[in-house]
């Protein structure tokens, strides 16, 4: 696991599994490797660019709000409903920490530095690019899952518990930001 991948996300720790925990950390750093963006343009570009020019929270803040709550939902889930609906955790982080990692490949940054849906962008929208960069780094299919299934393409498949913690934490702090 690089320096660079450990700075951005101090939450891939909470992945008990050294296994899963590398491959996660894998697949981040190829997508920075394949990506016209640094580490230091996650903290300054938005999360969305279906918000419009004015919304100043960043890629990492969404992305980082999204795994705390997808951590702290299924921590509740397991204390309320233990074996019933038992939430594994490993793969919910990683998969919350996988979610959007494809985004790195489909934003690019324009002359003037703003971030931009590029070519690559218009063709495969990220819940693909993400699951292809983790399957190249051996990330398991549950995992995988969740990372196909965050977004509304999603809404065509069965998800799984983790992968329904993943998406709704994702929407929860990216819905109410349409209305502003």
């Amino acid at each position: 696991m690089t320096e660079t991948v450990k700075k951005l996300w101090p939450e891939l720790e909470w992945i008990k599994d050294n296994s899963l925990r590398e491959k996660t950390a894998d697949t981040w750093q190829a997508a920075l490797e394949g990506s016209v963006l640094k580490p230091d343009d996650l903290e300054k570009i938005p999360f969305t660019l279906l918000c419009g020019p004015d919304l100043k929270v960043s890629f990492m803040t969404h992305k980082r709000c999204v795994v705390h709550l997808a951590k702290e939902c299924g921590e509740k889930m397991n204390s309320f409903f233990g074996d019933e609906l038992l939430v594994n955790m490993d793969v919910l982080i990683a998969g919350a920490i996988l979610a959007d990692v494809g985004k790195l490949l489909e934003y690019e940054l324009d002359n003037e530095g703003k971030a931009i849906q590029g070519k690559y962008g218009q063709y495969i929208r990220h819940p693909f690019s993400g699951v292809s960069l983790a399957e190249k780094c051996g990330v398991p299919p549950e995992v995988c899952h969740i990372i196909a299934a965050h977004a509304h393409e999603g809404d065509l498949v069965k998800r799984t518990t983790e992968a329904y913690i993943v998406h709704h934490a994702d929407f929860m702090a990216f819905e109410p930001f349409k209305n502003r």
